[in-house]
């Protein structure tokens, strides 16, 4: 049912924790099922020096959150914003398609963290304008197949 990466990621998860004095925080959660995630980071230069995550959720939640900081850890603030769901499934070797949804909050509180960055040093950073964290299409029938 879950590949060999989603199961090292759930039960090895990196970048765990939190970043004290944080250039940028993101929070999203889907009251649905309860997921929540909370991305920190520490930028210097534009680029992503530190990220950290704290999810409280299930296995594919820690698993997404884990993959995704991994994903753009190093990368300027411009490649992060590229990261979508599909690429953090892509990178876990699937999810199931009930757990899709915590791809998309891991794409979401990272780019919540990016948004937060921006704001912070009034910066304008192009695709997250009219950005809706709480608008999500991927959620309406989270959890049906369990």
């Amino acid at each position: 049912m879950y590949s060999e990466k989603v199961m090292d990621h759930f039960t090895n998860p990196r970048n765990v924790g939190e970043i004290e004095n944080a250039d940028g925080i993101g929070e999203v959660g889907n009251a649905r099922c309860g997921d929540i995630m909370k991305i920190y980071l520490k930028v210097n230069n534009d680029v992503i020096e530190d990220i950290k995550f704290k999810t409280f959720g299930c296995g594919s939640a820690i698993a997404s959150s884990s993959i995704a900081t991994e994903m753009v850890k190093g990368k300027s603030i411009h490649e992060a914003l590229k990261l979508t769901n599909k690429a953090v499934v892509e990178a876990l070797d699937g999810l199931p398609p009930a757990k899709v949804h915590c791809s998309v909050l891991a794409e979401q509180a990272i780019k919540a963290a990016l948004l937060d960055y921006a704001k912070k040093n009034n910066l304008t950073l192009e695709g997250l304008e009219d950005f809706d964290f709480e608008a999500d299409p991927h959620h309406d029938d989270v959890h049906e197949e369990e």
